[in-house]
């Protein structure tokens, strides 16, 4: 690698732009939007009409996308690229069989997710035979303001940078109990980076209650949080930091020397 080489800020030159159009066509679809017609692929990704049909085109050749009346959508194949990640990351391997243990010796489901810009995205889960959450799948992406996972990692980010997070942040309420002030959404950041833990109530679905805290690696660099998800019938927030914090600090401190 050339000593001037720099891939977090390279040169123009430098970038493939179809490529990059590519993804962006992919990107375009969502759970709110998982069928588009080639102007509605144009208007979300600021492509001509044209452009976006022939990537649409060359994508349902590739078996990325089918067509079908006149609207597009993703195929299975899709999932390949989020496995390639999966299976190669050395982050879900190693959180994995620890998670596993974690989540079945409190009989809880757990998680374990990275920020990607403002949302949070699910890299390990194991249920333990408690499916209380849909949003607990790896590739699953939420918000970060209102998961915990995502509200300790944004505890973890430099104060300038949760300053700008906030600035840019539009919370929505997803339920009647999500935090949509942008003060009191700044005091439980401060909150869970003071205590080490975040602890979230039904603030992303009704009946789910989860807490989290940080994973760093070796360096003592944040890289990831993992949580605990239970339904709120079962355990209150006061029993969740009581009966899972001890077990999951365990696991961080073992994933600490592995990381």
């Amino acid at each position: 690698m050339a000593a001037d080489d720099d891939f977090s800020a390279p040169h123009p030159r430098d970038l493939i732009a179809g490529l990059e159009k590519g993804l962006q066509v992919i990107e375009a679809f969502d759970q709110e939007r998982s069928r588009l017609t080639i102007a509605e692929v144009a208007e979300r990704t600021g492509l001509t009409r044209a452009a976006a049909r022939r990537y649409l085109i060359t994508l349902t050749y590739l078996g990325y996308m089918r067509h079908e009346n006149k609207q597009f959508s993703l195929t299975p194949a899709v999932l390949r690229l989020g496995q390639s990640y999966l299976h190669s990351a050395r982050l879900p391997r190693i959180v994995q069989p620890l998670l596993y243990r974690l989540a079945y010796s409190l009989e809880e489901a757990a998680s374990c997710g990275v920020l990607d810009d403002d949302q949070l995205v699910c890299v390990a889960a194991v249920s333990a035979g408690r499916l209380v959450s849909n949003t607990l799948q790896p590739g699953t992406r939420v918000p970060a303001y209102c998961t915990a996972n995502g509200r300790m990692l944004l505890a973890c980010l430099p104060h300038a940078a949760v300053e700008r997070f906030l600035e840019r942040a539009q919370p929505e309420q997803i339920t009647a109990h999500t935090i949509v002030n942008k003060e009191r959404l700044a005091l439980e950041i401060a909150r869970a980076r003071e205590q080490g833990y975040a602890l979230v109530d039904q603030e992303l679905e009704l009946g789910l209650r989860t807490i989290a805290v940080p994973l760093r690696n070796f360096r003592g660099d944040v890289v990831a949080a993992m949580n605990i998800s239970v339904h709120a019938g079962r355990m209150t927030a006061a029993q969740i930091v009581e009966r899972c914090l001890p077990a999951m600090i365990k696991i961080q401190v073992e994933l600490g020397a592995l990381l």
